[in-house]
């Protein structure tokens, strides 16, 4: 299906040409802040297809209204967001869907940051490589393989030394606080999907790179890509062996929330142990102005899933927060020695003012 000339073709060409750009930038080693201008444009390209096929199919109806009047902004119709898009398209995959979500909170993490390092892109190499797979699969879906992308693009080549375990930790001792805190994030939203998404290849593509040394035919391609469900059961054992000596995979305990406090929980340890006796409300207090857990009207843009992990963690199944026998004895320790005091937590609260946890944590 060729789209002639008219709104829904540019809006088609503008989004494959986000695509590709995302491409070439993310191929080229030496591109400042590549990853970030790759999921800035891929975030580009799956809005603008959005938008064209609303168009094609609905005519000009993909913006905003408030009281049956578009949503201005600088003198332009607002136009709907990828999220609002996903939910009125409403026909993605729940590993699709997920794998976009990712890369909208991440988008909203970085946007205002500089992060010139390769970790990151190391990281999330393969939910950035289904993010584009996804992209094209939906792409034909509404257009048609006239314009399937696979025949533009080249694999980017890759350098054959692999870093040591030393290079790696060195690496890792040298990440911006910045860097910590997406890697916590990352981490954060990997652990919370469910078993079937996070190994699906529509969130997160892992490849394993191993050189073809048996005798091919000479005009062989020197890449080929396996789908897994076209495997017999013989090499998908065969397969299991290698990855079991080369995945890197998040792993997931089978016990739910080992080791993890509900807030009267805390309250109640801590009160054993203080003559002051803490409440709910003092403890809301505490948790706003430390930026332990986000509120609601504390703080703007406010994202469950911003939490201080070393304390406290959001539990996406139940909707509520968990917190770590370390905040506990964070408590504990810093209401004895006096530098959490009602008063003052109380005060900075009602200003909403946030106070940095590190001077609490030191000695």
């Amino acid at each position: 299906m060729l789209l002639r000339k008219g709104k829904s073709k540019t809006l088609l060409d503008s989004s494959i040409n986000c695509a590709l750009l995302a491409v070439e930038i993310y191929n080229k080693p030496r591109t400042p802040f590549r990853v970030e201008e790759f999921i800035t444009h891929m975030i580009m390209a799956w809005t603008r297809l959005f938008h064209s096929h609303f168009n094609h199919k609905n005519g000009d109806k993909f913006y905003y209204k408030e009281k049956g009047q578009y949503k201005i902004v600088d003198g332009e119709k607002k136009a709907w967001e990828l999220k609002t898009c996903i939910l009125k398209y409403g026909q993605l995959q729940d590993a699709v869907k997920s794998n976009l979500d990712f890369f909208i909170r991440l988008r909203n993490k970085i946007e205002h940051r500089s992060i010139d390092k390769d970790e990151i892109g190391i990281m999330i190499f393969g939910e950035c490589q289904s993010l584009l797979y996804n992209y094209e699969n939906e792409l034909i879906k509404l257009f048609g393989i006239e314009y399937a992308l696979n025949e533009n693009l080249a694999y980017s080549l890759q350098f054959s030394r692999v870093r040591t375990s030393k290079q790696v930790q060195a690496n890792k001792e040298i990440l911006s606080t910045e860097i910590q805190e997406l890697k916590e994030f990352i981490d954060r939203y990997r652990t919370s999907l469910s078993d079937n998404i996070f190994n699906s290849q529509e969130y997160s593509i892992k490849l394993i790179q191993i050189p073809k040394i048996s005798n091919t035919n000479r005009n062989d391609i020197a890449v080929e890509f396996v789908n897994w469900n076209s495997l017999s059961e013989n090499d998908k054992k065969n397969y299991e062996k290698v990855t079991a000596l080369v995945k890197d995979k998040v792993i997931k305990a089978e016990v739910i929330n080992p080791g993890k406090l509900k807030p009267g929980k805390v309250i109640q340890e801590v009160n054993k142990k203080i003559s002051i006796k803490l409440n709910h409300a003092d403890h809301k207090c505490i948790l706003a102005i430390l930026g332990v857990r986000p509120y609601n009207g504390f703080e703007k843009n406010h994202d469950p899933f911003e939490t201080n992990p070393k304390y406290c963690n959001y539990d996406e199944a139940h909707g509520d927060y968990l917190y770590q026998e370390k905040w506990v004895e964070f408590l504990i320790k810093n209401i004895l020695n006096g530098k959490l005091v009602r008063n003052n937590w109380r005060k900075y609260f009602e200003r909403k003012d946030k106070i940095d946890i590190s001077f609490f944590e030191t000695e």
